[in-house]
This record gives structure tokens, sequence and C-alpha cells, in this order.
């Protein structure tokens, strides 16, 4: 009887360390490859994932009659790549290890990472308390949001001290029980593509809310420029500072708890911990670092508010952050098109300069004004419809080759001084024309740098501008506010940008 509990046990603990093994050695799929996805049409995409040392995996596309042999390497890791045809499925994808997978209903179309802070986060339809902050109309685009071809992977907010793998998530497929959780201004973007062109949409949606630039730019981005060493110093400052701030905020707190007549004005806030979303490098470790392997056709960006006390400085680290995710997706070409940050009490000109300059700039990026939608008391605006469209339209040009489609309002490119007066030149400027009125928001300086309301007055494709209390102008500002209301525009109804035609030192100069 001994034996053969003996040998039962012995047994048992074998088949334990059998399944063990086997469970080990089976493949295992990133998040981001799972039913209902979208893959780039027409590309050579990557699947990776996991399983046992030396493991060897069969893949089988039902587009394509060849399966694909590969082996795992010696710490388990394994990546392929296949090409994909065009635009079309459903596909199955079939992964054949010690263990079977099957991807079901997978599209091939366009694939589009939306990333940025609160405004591209914003859903469709979204209650907090009762209270609506969704999108104008909500109701009825709700309704209308049926669109099988059109399918978000959310990434769940996450900072990471070191760059990830992997995240927890699943592809949805836009119908009206779907779509109030999506990101209006990339459903909006997604729906203008589709319309336009048939191909099936897939949007990454990576976004949080309050988050700078720096928090979405790798660390090694951060360390090996001298203009962002600041960024990271003030940040290791608080990190260390933290225990300390802790310490003084339980003692403010124990006092409060203690005196009762206080209360009423609240409890002491907290010191903002090292690990929050507005840490350096750590959003693109959580957030961005599991994706780089998923093939793109391109990006959209909306952020900017978080780095508005620092705008001079985002002149140069948003062209960075560009350039490394061009790199870590392996695409120096990349489509990255982004907002112009609208008019809003908080949002001062210079990072409106910032981003056009950035467009100056970077090749292959793409801007999308805004004047004409901001709101001076909701950094929040609802028109996200209007938002999605705009980005569309370079979308549409650049990619999909609807070369009609005029893409922008009028961008300043180039002045000229003639006499009293200067002459401003732009491109997207085919029929320049003033709603409600004359000309609004121009101003004009001479050497002193003492901007003055100027008159100005629209010539063909141009615009000339003066004062009579400027007698030699050097400068002309335009929109030049935190809460502009400009009415320049082209004959497509798309708004002009702000800008400046002087280079002087502006107010978040050397702001670090």
């Amino acid at each position: 009887m001994y034996t053969t509990r003996w040998l039962r046990n012995l047994l048992l603990i074998i088949t334990t360390l059998f399944i063990i093994q086997c469970s080990f050695a089976e493949v295992r799929l990133p998040a981001i490859i799972n039913d209902n996805m979208v893959l780039q049409q027409k590309s050579t995409i990557v699947l990776w994932g996991w399983a046992d040392a030396g493991e060897k995996i069969t893949i089988a596309v039902s587009w394509d009659n060849k399966p694909v042999n590969i082996t795992c390497d010696d710490k388990g890791n394994w990546t392929t790549n296949i090409k994909t045809k065009a635009a079309g499925g459903p596909y199955t994808i079939n992964f054949t290890a010690s263990n079977n997978i099957t991807i079901k209903n997978v599209l091939l179309g366009e694939v589009w990472l939306a990333s940025g802070q609160s405004n591209m986060e914003f859903f469709v339809n979204k209650t907090t308390n009762n209270s609506y902050t969704g999108v104008i109309n909500y109701q009825q685009e709700i309704k209308e949001a049926d669109y099988p071809a059109i399918r978000m992977i959310d990434i769940p907010n996450k900072v990471a001290d070191e760059p990830q793998t992997d995240f927890t998530g699943k592809w949805k497929i836009c119908s009206p029980q779907t779509v109030d959780t999506f990101s209006a201004v990339a459903y909006y973007f997604a729906r203008e593509i589709y319309k336009a062109t048939g191909f099936p949409i897939g949007i990454i949606n990576s976004t949080w809310g309050g988050t700078p630039a720096e928090s979405w730019t790798k660390k090694s981005v951060l360390e090996n420029d001298p203009g962002f060493n600041e960024i990271l110093e003030r940040y290791k400052k608080q990190c260390a500072e933290f225990p300390a701030e802790l310490e003084k905020h339980k003692l403010a707190l124990d006092k409060w708890k203690a005196d009762t007549s206080k209360r009423k004005g609240g409890a002491p806030a907290g010191p903002i911990g090292p690990n929050h979303n507005k840490s350096p490098y750590k959003l693109y470790n959580g957030m961005i670092a599991p994706i780089v392997h998923y093939t793109l056709k391109g990006v959209i960006w909306y952020q900017g508010e978080s780095n508005v006390d620092r705008a001079f400085q985002y002149r140069r680290l948003f062209p960075a952050m560009i350039a490394d995710w061009r790199s870590d997706f392996k695409n120096p070409q990349l489509p990255f098109y982004f907002v112009q940050i609208s008019p809003h009490r908080s949002q001062h000109a210079e990072i409106r300069d910032a981003q056009l300059y950035a467009y100056r700039t970077v090749p292959h990026t793409g801007m999308a004004v805004t004047t004409d939608n901001g709101d001076s008391l909701d950094i929040h605006p609802r028109n996200k419809k209007l938002v999605g469209e705009r980005l569309s339209l370079w979308a549409l040009k650049n990619e999909y080759g609807k070369k009609t489609i005029v893409v922008s309002g009028p961008l300043y490119k180039s002045v000229k001084m003639e006499s009293n007066k200067i002459r401003i030149a732009f491109d997207y400027a085919d029929g320049l024309i003033s709603k409600g009125g004359s000309l609004k928001e121009f101003t004009i300086a001479g050497n002193d740098q003492n901007f003055v309301p100027a008159q100005a007055i629209i010539e063909g494709n141009t615009i000339v501008v003066w004062s009579d209390v400027v007698a030699n102008p050097a400068a002309v500002r335009f929109a030049w506010r935190n809460v502009p209301s400009p009415n320049l525009f082209n004959k497509a109804g798309l708004p002009a940008s702000p800008f400046r035609t002087d280079d002087w030192k502006l107010t978040t100069e050397g702001k670090n």
C-alpha cells in the first residue's frame, strides 16, 4: 500500500512537471496579435511572440498557401516577416507548436497609431458623474457608427521603468455598441479614410491625458541631447525628494485631521510620486515600446498642451520624438500628422508657433489648424469631427492619392518689405478670403519689438500689412494670443495658422 501511494505521488509529480514544461513551451502571442486585428496591406509585416527556447513554430496565413517555419531563439523569443496582399478579408492566421492558436477575422487594410494627451483620448461618448463630456451630436453619431471594417485597440495607461513587451487589450469592431469608447478624433479620421478608400482601418489608441511629450520619448533620446538633460535632472531631483515630501504630507494630513476647524478647506494635497503620467520616458516604455514591431501606415498625434510652458524647447523635443519613433517602427518616412493646439486661455501662441516650426522642419508631416475650434474655458473642444476630418485631409492626399484635396489653410511662407508695409506670402493660399468683415488679428512692429494692431488687406494670394504708427516696420505677427479669433481662410474653407515673421526671443526660450 505504501509502495502504491509512493508510485502514485511520483506519477503525479512527473505529470505536473510535464504539464508545466509543456505550458511554458506553448507559443504565446502579444495582445495586439489577436482576433479582429487589422494588418497593413501590401507590405511586409512582423509577427512575433514567445515560446520555449528552440521551439519550432509553423505559421500559416489564409491569404497565402506557403506556411512559414521558424525556431525560437535561446531566450524563447521568435519573430518573422510575412508579406500581405491588397486590402481585404476576413482571413485567419494559424500558429502551430506544442499548442495551436488560430487568430480569426483578420483584415488587411490601413493601420494608424493615434497618440497624445486628452484631446486624442477624448471618447465619442464619455460621461462622468452623469455629466456629459462627449462629442457634438453624440446620440446620432453613435447610432450611425456601423463600420465593421474599422477596428480599434486601446493600450491601457501604464508607467514603466523599462520598455515593456506586451499589454492587455483586445481589438474592438466599430458598431453602435462599441464606438462610445473609441477615441473620437481617431474614429472620425478612420471614418473619412474608410469612406474615401473602402480600405479596412485599424487604429491603435495609445493616449493619456495631461501628458508632456517627454513622457512619450525614449530615455536615450533625452539622455543624449544636452537640451533635454534638464528634464531628466528635474525628474531625478523629484524622485530623491519624494520620501521627505511624503513625510511632510503625512504630518500635514495628521494636523488637518486633528484640527476640525480647518476641514472645510479640504485635505492638503500630497506630493506627486516618481511614477506618474508626467514622468519622462515612462509612457514610451509602457505604451509605445510594446507595439514597435507592428507595421503602421502612419501616426496621428494630438498633444502639446502640457508643454506650453516650455514651448520653445518643444521645437526640438517634438521632432526628436518623431525621429525616434520612425527609427523604432523602422520607417524613416513614417507619416506623422498632428493637430495644432486650439485657442484656450492656458495655451499661448508660442506652442502653436513651435508646432508650425515642426511642420516646416520635419519632412513627411502635416498639421491640422484648429483656430476656429477653440473654447477659452474648455481645453477639450467637443467638435472632434472637425479635427479628425482635417487630419484625414493630409492622409488622403499624401497616402491615398487624392491629389485634388486641399490639406490646409494658409501657412506662412515668406515676407517682403515694401516701404512702410509688409507683404506676406503663404502656402495653400488659393482664394484667400476674410470671413465676417476686414481681416483681424494682425499686429506689426518696428525694430523696437513693440507690436501694435495693424491693418491688413488681401492682394491676390498675399496679405499686405501696415500701421500708420509704425513708419519702418520690421515684423508681423498673426493670431498671436492665447485666445485669438482670426478670420483668414482660403477658398477651401480652411483657417490660416498663427505665425510670426520675426526670430526675436520668445518668453519660453531657455525654459527647459
